[in-house]
């Protein structure tokens, strides 16, 4: 099958000459394994001594955990140790599921350590959480960590042969008076990404109820593979929690109202949230505050890294015309492009104790920036009531985001 290009894929090769392993972290099915595999590809048609090897076949982890150095049993090559000065040619390892060692960070730090500049890996590991309760700080400056998400609107876009539409885009975001004949084309295609989301094996699917059937698997059988590696005993107290969740995204996570909801006490809603974070499942965005000590004690708001996962655990697949949801669909949106533009940690919100609210605020430099309150109709949004926010922060230009101009993000 033919592999489509990841937006991340130039950062992650311009790091492979780096002598710190390169981990691709991310939530199962995103397409971690393709990426691995066709980095790998290309750096065997290059002549490049690089060898690929999965930690999920038992026989091969199994004789790996007895000591990282039998792995290069495995390929039947020898590496030069770093005491022994500068190899010729260094070895190029392609790990997936790297996790799955008994001791990944044992494993990762000796082959760095003896090997440092010989030996490069480029691994996969599927849940955060796992990697976080395995990979310690001794692996501080020996890794670079980059998290592959599902499918951007862009990546959409050429995920579905519409690569025309991009330029359309490009035309229409340098042009405010751009008239495009493609629009209703394109709006299509967006209401579809607002429906069924970004997982890749879904978007390349063109029957609407096979794409409702791979979600619910999705739903199903990989999501309780994580609570099985996270160790949860109460699974459908975990999946309650994560519908609650889906129909709760750009709200506040209150989390002693889902403690009360749910019959659980506050440090396993916590824990339970802490799962599904590291697990790429969700995130969450934290208020914008003068105090920063004020961030840590206010409440984040939700979002989910997929709508297609989110409305298959609500089971909601109607029309986005006819929703009642379709504000909250398109706030969710605009986090996700806006975390594959500026990064998780340029997000914010603000709100006061009055309940004034803007749903983003992305601070460039210091008390600079851009603002973005998000409406389906734009005819919603008056600027005197952000007057507030303007007063406290003149740095920031505030904007509307609506359905009309989806596209401007």
């Amino acid at each position: 099958m033919f592999y489509k290009e990841r937006s991340i894929s130039e950062q992650i090769e311009k790091h492979l000459p780096n002598k710190r392993h390169t981990i691709i972290s991310g939530a199962r099915q995103v397409g971690k394994t393709s990426l691995l595999k066709h980095l790998y590809g290309r750096l065997k048609k290059e002549g490049k001594p690089a060898f690929f090897i999965s930690f999920e076949d038992p026989g091969i982890l199994a004789h790996i955990d007895l000591h990282p150095k039998n792995i290069f049993d495995f390929i039947n090559v020898e590496p030069v140790p770093v005491l022994k000065g500068k190899a010729e040619q260094r070895i190029i390892l392609f790990i997936d599921e790297v996790q799955y060692a008994k001791d990944p960070t044992n494993f990762l730090k000796l082959i760095y350590d003896l090997y440092e500049g010989n030996v490069k890996i480029v691994a996969t590991g599927s849940s955060a959480f796992y990697i976080d309760s395995k990979f310690k700080d001794s692996l501080a400056g020996r890794k670079k960590i980059f998290n592959l998400y599902p499918l951007s609107f862009d990546e959409y876009l050429f995920f579905q042969g519409a690569n025309d539409l991009k330029k359309e885009i490009a035309d229409m975001k340098a042009k405010p008076s751009y008239q495009s004949l493609e629009q209703d084309r394109l709006r299509r295609f967006f209401y579809n990404y607002l429906t069924y989301g970004g997982y890749p094996a879904v978007v390349l699917e063109p029957d609407e109820e096979e794409k409702k059937e791979m979600l619910a698997e999705l739903k199903n059988a990989y999501i309780r593979r994580d609570m099985a590696e996270a160790n949860i005993q109460k699974s459908e107290k975990f999946l309650h929690i994560f519908r609650l969740l889906a129909d709760q995204i750009g709200n506040l996570a209150n989390k002693n109202e889902l403690s009360d909801t749910l019959g659980i006490n506050f440090n396993t809603v916590e824990h339970y949230l802490y799962i599904l974070q590291k697990c790429h499942h969700i995130h969450f965005v934290k208020p914008f505050f003068r105090n920063i000590r004020k961030e840590l004690t206010k409440m984040p708001k939700i979002y989910f890294n997929d709508l297609g996962l989110r409305n298959s655990l609500l089971n909601r697949f109607t029309k986005i015309s006819e929703r009642s949801d379709k504000g909250a669909l398109l706030e969710n949106y605009f986090f996700c492009q806006a975390r594959h533009i500026y990064g998780l940690d340029q997000l914010f919100f603000w709100r006061t104790t009055s309940k004034q609210e803007i749903d983003f605020v992305i601070e460039k430099e210091y008390e600079k920036g851009k603002a973005w309150e998000v409406k389906w109709n734009a005819r919603h949004f008056k600027i005197n009531k952000y007057k507030r926010f303007l007063e406290a922060y003149p740095g920031f230009e505030l904007e509307c985001f609506s359905e009309e101009h989806f596209w401007v993000i």
